[in-house]
Formats: structure tokens, sequence, C-alpha cells
């Protein structure tokens, strides 16, 4: 099959609906399938099979800010890669998402598929949807990452979504070298902003009186603000922004991820990866996570906001060998159950599927 896969969302920026869109593009391709991967860019990203949309800008979006293209050459873009390249399925994350998504709704050539996201409906997002709703059934198909993004797409355009989940590339994550480190470590990988919920892990750290290491990747608008709260703590390391392989390594190395978010996640990746590498996972329990590393199993699941439960996870996992050992054993085999080859199967059966009955 010929699959075009897209992303709305700036691939120089780090993100889940990117990686899920690259990741999927990389499994079909393994598979034997040919498969573009399209979606924006801000950097160079070299690839044979990566069809670059132009440079994204920062909009406002569900307590986050997304990378999108707002080019005014970008319908002409679409339209002509979309006519011309022969898919046989185009699959679109976010296809509610301004403004590729739309863009390649109404430059549908054949089958055209949609991988909703997003947990949570804002006023915004509800009008919008509103809007565009009979735009929408020009999908053959409709997916949802987790019920919570399920629940979030049929309240705005209403229809049916199969639940398929996000995966995890194994091989990439594990087979990275683990990066060198001097003690226990516990990471925090993600955008430093109030819905990523770092805050509450900084807070959490005065009530942990143990020797540690805490890496901290990523950046965003709270950085400064947060770097300024624990300044005179030498246990917290902020590495800014790491590109792929170091953030492999790096949760190769680390004892405990901690993922501390505070609402508006669909689904959990950096557990997936977290658990894929190896490490114990601390996080709060929400509903996007839930269905991911489950309490007691894979993880230990906070209560969100919660600094005093997380520091007493954190102090917990550090003092009971046993329980960190288990809780990382069973991530290994949790995130098998998510991985991104088994996910593309998934997805492969399905557009095959639809190939035949449209023929």
């Amino acid at each position: 099959m010929r699959i075009a896969q897209i992303s709305p969302y700036s691939m120089s920026v780090p993100g889940g609906v990117q990686g899920q869109a690259a990741g999927l593009a990389h499994a079909m391709r393994s598979k034997g399938h040919e498969v573009d991967l399209i979606a924006p860019s801000d950097g160079v990203t070299s690839s044979e099979f990566f069809v670059d949309l132009g440079h994204s800008v920062n909009m406002a979006a569900n307590g986050s800010k997304a990378p999108v293209s707002l080019s005014l050459l970008l319908p002409f873009r679409l339209r002509r890669i979309l006519g011309s390249a022969g898919y046989d399925i185009i699959h679109i994350h976010e296809p509610l998402a301004p403004f590729v998504g739309v863009l390649s709704l109404l430059s549908q050539r054949g089958v055209v598929v949609g991988t909703f996201h997003r947990a949570g409906v804002s006023p915004t997002y509800s009008l919008y949807g509103r809007v565009i709703k009979r735009l929408a059934k020009r999908l053959s198909f409709r997916y949802a990452v987790s019920a919570e993004a399920a629940a979030t797409a049929s309240q705005v355009l209403g229809g049916d979504y199969e639940v398929v989940g996000n995966g995890v590339e194994l091989g990439r994550i594990r087979g990275a070298k683990p990066w060198p480190k001097r003690k226990f470590t516990v990471m925090f990988i993600g955008r430093h902003e109030h819905r990523k919920g770092l805050s509450v892990l900084l807070s959490a750290l005065a009530s942990v009186k143990l020797d540690l290491d805490v890496w901290v990747a990523g950046d965003g608008p709270e950085t400064l603000d947060l770097r300024a709260k624990v300044i005179d703590d030498q246990r917290v390391h902020w590495l800014g922004r790491v590109s792929d392989a170091e953030a492999a390594a790096r949760l190769r190395a680390a004892d405990v991820v901690c993922a501390p978010s505070l609402y508006g996640e669909s689904f959990g990746v950096v557990l997936l990866e977290a658990m894929a590498a190896g490490a114990a996972v601390v996080a709060t329990d929400i509903p996007g996570y839930r269905g991911v590393a489950r309490d007691g199993v894979e993880a230990i699941l906070c209560r969100s906001g919660d600094d005093a439960g997380l520091a007493k996870a954190i102090m917990c996992l550090i003092e009971d060998p046993e329980l960190l050992m288990r809780l990382q054993e069973a991530g290994k085999l949790r995130a098998e159950e998510f991985s991104m080859d088994r996910i593309a199967d998934i997805y492969i059966d399905r557009y095959q599927r639809l190939l035949s009955g449209n023929r």
C-alpha cells in the first residue's frame, strides 16, 4: 500500500502526535509499505520519506502550545502533494487541528482515515468542531488513542471511534546505551507548563530528604520560574530540550520516571517510553495515564497536584528495592503490549479492509 501519515504539528518540536505519526511511518515502511510522513518542520529533518509543509507558529491549545503551520501556501502544497502522489490511504492525525488536518480533509483523495488524540473539550474546540462537523464526514473511518480521546471527539463531532491506543518504538529505546549516572535517579521529561505538573514534582523534592539526582528534560514558559524555585537544590539538573537519542539513553538509566501531569492527557506516551526503558513510573492518577500504567502493578499513581503523595512514592521506591524492581519488570511487559509494530499491524489490517470495501 501507498500511505500518507499526516501530522499537523511541526516535526522539529517534540510531541506525542508527531511521535506517533513518525513511529507508524517507520513501522509500516519496515513491513514493506510505501509510506510518506507529511508535516510542518522548522529545521533539518533528514529522511527520504519526509514531506515538509514549511515552518510553524505556536498556537494555544488544550493548556499547551501547538506548533502548527499558518502558511498561505499550505492549501496549494497539500492539494499538490495529496493529489499527485497516488496514496491508497491518507491517515490524518488530529483531523480537527488547524490547519493541516482540515486542509487535508478538503484535499481528500480516496480513503481518508483520522486518529483523534486530544482529551478535553474547551469552548473554542467545541465551537470549531461544530463549524467543521460536516467536513469530518469525509473520513472513511475514525480512530482514537484512548477512551478519553474518543469521548472528546464524539462530544464535538458525534460518530463512532475505534480505540487503538498509541505505540512505543521498543527497539529505539531498548537499543540505547544507558546514560552514565552517579546515584538513584528520577527523571522528568516534558514541556515546562502548568498542565505537565513539573512544579508539583519540584515541591515534592523539598520533602524528599534523601540523596538522589533529578534530571529535568525539556523547556517551556515556566522554565525560568521553576529553576528559581529550586536554585539551591543541587540534586536538580536542568537538561533543556534533548534529542530523541539522549532522551532514550537517559530513560534507560533512570530508576524512576515521574509524570505529574495535572490534566489534559489523553494517553501517557511518556509512561510507555519509561516502562519500555525499564524505569519505574510515578505518575498522577488521571484517566489518560490510568489506562496505560496501572497503580500497584506497573506504577505508583498519586492524586493530581499531591506533592506530599509524590514525595512519599519516590521515597518508597528508593527505600524498597524489591518494589522498585517489581514495577520495572512489570512495566517492561506492559510496554510490549503497546509496541509500535503491533499498533501498525492493527492499522494496516483496518486499511486493507477499507480498501477492499472501497473497491
